[in-house]
């Protein structure tokens, strides 16, 4: 039941990240010798949600969290299998030690909306990311149509793995190393 606030449009509304909708990916680049083959393994996200918060019309009030479970994530590229297998048991007991740090979270800190007109809608948003034990700020750009009840966002950032006392790993005994920085892409779907 709304309340004469909500219907006022002065209460935030929340929406939902709807997992079985979007796509969450984070691309690792190679280096050293199987580097130029292109190795550039593609991870996806398989297990998160999240929610987004706003007071309607004016986006005041606008907050953003996300959870990303570490144990849950797997590499969509062509590889032969036993290569992903062992690309994947690195990735977790080298890189993200999902039982150590079962969870990697963000929680916006601002977010500033801008109408670029219709239902199309551009944010920055800066947050604290936490994951592998350690917290930092992170700033973002994001694409937002708003639908009413549905919303889609997307948008990329970049984060170094040192910057959260992650060093990056190398497989295949040394012929493929992945570099510091990550990028991160995401296309969302959140519902009211």
């Amino acid at each position: 039941m709304e309340t004469a606030a909500t219907q006022r449009g002065l209460e935030p509304v929340k929406y939902t990240i709807d997992p079985g909708g979007s796509r969450f990916t984070v691309q690792a680049f190679a280096t050293g010798l199987l580097s130029a083959f292109g190795h550039n393994p593609t991870i996806g996200m398989r297990d998160y949600d999240g929610e987004i918060q706003f007071v309607p019309d004016t986006y005041d009030k606008a907050v953003v969290r996300l959870t990303v479970r570490t144990n849950a994530m797997e590499v969509m590229d062509e590889m032969k299998g036993d290569d992903r297998k062992k690309l994947e048991q690195t990735m977790n007991e080298q890189v993200l030690e999902p039982d150590r740090y079962p969870a990697a979270t963000f929680e916006s800190k601002q977010v500033t909306i801008q109408n670029l007109g219709g239902d199309l809608l551009s944010a920055h948003v800066v947050g604290d990311l936490a994951f592998h034990g350690v917290t930092q700020s992170l700033p973002l750009d994001a694409r937002i149509t708003n639908m009413g009840t549905m919303m889609r966002i997307s948008g990329d950032f970049t984060l170094r793995q040192s910057d959260y006392g992650i060093k990056p790993f190398s497989f295949a005994g040394g012929a493929l190393k992945l570099k510091d920085e990550l990028k991160f892409h995401f296309e969302l779907v959140a519902k009211r």
